[in-house]
């Protein structure tokens, strides 16, 4: 009766820093070079997702799309 269900979001959160600690540990002991191309790879990777759901979202909040006459149902 006394049991009670434990959450186990502490406990991932735990792992996610200790894992993130031995990350930067390696990245230090790789070299500042290593660092530096890691943070060009990621800006590029964010700028490129950032410009894709923007046009996406151009794309999708337009109001004067055509409909294709297929998709339209007959009465």
């Amino acid at each position: 009766m006394g049991y009670r269900r434990r959450d186990a979001r502490p406990r991932l959160a735990l792992w996610m820093l200790v894992a993130l600690g031995d990350a930067i540990l390696l990245l230090v002991s790789a070299g500042a070079s290593v660092l530096v191309a890691l943070f060009g790879v990621v800006v590029v990777a964010g700028l490129g997702v950032a410009g894709w759901r923007m046009a996406r979202r151009g794309a999708l909040a337009r109001e004067d799309a055509v409909v294709p006459a297929l998709s339209r149902r007959r009465a």
